[in-house]
């Protein structure tokens, strides 16, 4: 199967509506862009699930994918409701193809460290020596490339100890775990909302020579851990904070990720009554959040 991608550029104030509307009229799917993406003009905009982005950009690119043969110039038309069709639009066809490979291409070596590097299953290993976790994320998140991960692999890299219980609350593909394991953790355990991301964390376990559970969350046994991990979204890691704090030992280690970096004092402010926390990293505009549970008050 073939389909056709028409993009065209809009004022912000018709953005979300025209969306809408072409997606009424026959749109697979509609993604908004910035219209000067890759220009000095770019404007970062940043958001996340239950988080209302503030605004779309003043020029903001809109493309429509639909399958090859529907009329979309018709669904334009009924789109744009009588309006002027847009000067700068662009029809150009989308081949079909191998999208497992297309995808696998976009992902090669990561390296964390000279001695850490994240390799996907499909590719070879650049560095022999060095601690190579392969990864096949599946269907999870986690491939090692985006900055919230190799934030985390970086500080675990400095700060695993040997032996030291390890708990990774929403695991994704389990490379987080994984990671702490082959750095000489023991036991770990991963935890996430989603069947397919446990699958593919307990086989990428078992394709790294690790031991590990990997566990829905109410499967997870009661019990405090040496080091608790969340690289999750700022929203969720806020409510989680009583649950995460429970499951950190006295004494032991937090490590928080996915937060935008102005989003981390609002994080460290929820778990404030357990833990003494502070910004570890940022890399481009996210934030890295760490330290340790205080002991418990008599």
């Amino acid at each position: 199967m073939a389909w056709v991608n028409i993009s065209f550029t809009v004022a912000e104030s018709d953005a979300e509506a025209l969306a809408d509307a072409l997606l009424e009229s026959g749109a697979l799917s509609v993604d908004a862009s910035d219209a000067h993406a890759g220009t000095q003009a770019e404007e970062p905009r940043f958001g996340e699930p239950g988080e209302l982005v503030e605004a779309l950009w003043a020029r903001t690119r809109l493309a429509a994918l639909f399958p090859e043969g529907a009329l979309w110039e018709e669904a334009l038309g009924v789109a744009l409701d009588g309006a002027a069709w847009p000067l700068d639009l662009t029809v150009e066809g989308v081949a079909d193809a191998d999208w497992v490979r297309a995808s696998q291409r976009q992902f090669g070596p990561v390296m964390v460290s000279e001695r850490l590097w994240v390799v996907p299953s499909w590719s070879d290993t650049p560095v022999p020596g060095a601690i190579n976790l392969r990864l096949d994320p599946g269907l999870a998140f986690g491939t090692g490339s985006h900055p919230t991960t190799l934030q985390c692999l970086r500080w675990l890299e400095r700060h695993v100890e040997p032996g030291a219980s390890v708990l990774d609350y929403g695991c994704g593909s389990g490379i987080l775990a994984i990671a702490c394991a082959r750095l000489g953790a023991g036991p770990v355990t991963g935890v996430d909302i989603d069947p397919s991301a446990v699958e593919a964390a307990q086989a990428n376990a078992l394709a790294n020579g690790v031991g590990g559970r990997f566990l829905l969350p109410d499967q997870l046994p009661e019990g405090c851990f040496d080091l608790v991990v969340a690289n999750i979204l700022a929203n969720p890691l806020r409510v989680l904070a009583p649950l995460l704090a429970s499951r950190t030992r006295p004494g032991g280690a937090l490590l928080l990720s996915g937060i935008l970096a102005r989003q981390a004092a609002d994080v460290v402010r929820a778990y404030q009554p357990w833990f003494t926390l502070a910004v570890q990293s940022t890399d481009d505009g996210w934030a890295c959040v760490g330290g340790a549970r205080r002991p418990d008050e008599h």
